[in-house]
């Protein structure tokens, strides 16, 4: 099986030897996506609403996109998502057709994302937001594209990790930012820590004077199919951990757990391994919806995909980030 994490000493806030030594290159990253920065973005007739990161690694981005994405549409709105399509091959501005398209040609995201509305792909944020509107969009998302200048941002949501901070708080290669903490929540309307905190990322963010959100995630009904037998899981997203986690947490019983890297292509090899282990134990195999998305469509029968849904500290604080949203089509800008 393939496996590939982080550096251990990214996660170590009190590592200085390696971050010392890899100094020289974390500078040179840090004035590349200061300088990036510097360009100025199209500026949409629609109001746009990023939902990013600032670290690598997953960070729950997707789920608070569609959450965000069906809140419009029960407010009478017609959002289109952009997202970059990791490892598609389809041209920039290509809309998301789920009857056509494969987690290979526009990624696995967008295709889960377009279950609920129209979804754009490419890295040229500003052209396929120009074809969304010319589609009919009223409102964008977007997935990811904080680093990104390419687009003006109405309103920008930082999503962090509970589980994770910032690491070391060092920028790329030195540690797993890619962009300094400070640079990011200067241009950030609001930050949102998904899960529990325990590195302490709650307290560091208030400092900032910024609002500071919270939300939790928990096994979507599907898992109701999973008690009492059995189960096996495997996953290639940003954190796996967290997906066997939650499981667990639901009272799913996990004899086997596989992690891939993100985004992993499935061979032919992984799953007859996989089917071998959970045949081995007479267990049922568990992925994420992401993952499944990613399965060969006549392996996805044998696999049941358990989603997450995404629940707010503060019922009001979603509506209050698209009240933002929506005052900007008013002011025609960015609002603080």
């Amino acid at each position: 099986m393939v496996m590939l994490k982080p550096p251990a000493f990214w996660r170590n806030p009190a590592g200085r030897v390696l971050p010392a030594l890899l100094a020289p290159v974390e500078k040179l990253v840090i004035r590349a996506a200061r300088r990036r920065q510097e360009k100025p973005g199209w500026c949409a007739p629609v109001p746009v609403l990023c939902c990013g990161n600032v670290s690598v690694g997953g960070t729950g981005k997707t789920p608070v996109v569609m959450d965000l994405a069906q809140r419009l549409i029960r407010r009478g709105r017609k959002p289109h998502i952009l997202s970059r399509g990791y490892g598609g091959r389809v041209p920039d501005g290509t809309q998301v057709d789920p009857s056509r398209h494969k987690a290979r040609d526009v990624g696995d995201e967008p295709l889960l994302l377009a279950g609920i509305c129209p979804v754009w792909v490419g890295g040229d944020r500003a052209l396929g937001a120009q074809r969304a509107i010319e589609s009919g969009a009223d409102c964008l998302l977007m997935d990811d594209g904080f680093q990104n200048p390419g687009l003006a941002k109405t309103v920008s949501l930082l999503v962090v990790d509970g589980g994770a901070g910032i690491g070391n708080g060092h920028v790329l290669p030195a540690g797993p930012l890619r962009e300094p903490l400070n640079d990011a929540l200067a241009r950030s309307t609001a930050m949102l820590v998904t899960g529990a905190d325990v590195t302490g990322i709650l307290s560091a963010l208030h400092a900032y004077g910024k609002p500071v959100l919270q939300a939790c995630f928990a096994q979507s009904a599907e898992v109701a199919a999973l008690m009492g037998q059995p189960c096996a899981a495997f996953a290639g997203i940003g954190r796996p951990e967290k997906f066997f986690d939650t499981l667990r947490a639901a009272g799913v019983t996990l004899v086997e757990t596989r992690v891939f890297p993100d985004h992993y292509p499935y061979t032919a090899s992984d799953l007859a391994r996989l089917e071998a282990e959970a045949q081995a134990h007479a267990a049922v195999l568990v992925t994420t919806p992401k993952d499944h998305v990613r399965l060969p469509p006549a392996f996805q029968p044998r696999v049941i995909g358990v989603g997450v849904d995404l629940i707010w500290q503060d019922e009001a604080d979603p509506e209050w980030i698209l009240d933002r949203l929506l005052e900007g089509e008013q002011h025609g800008g960015a609002v603080s």
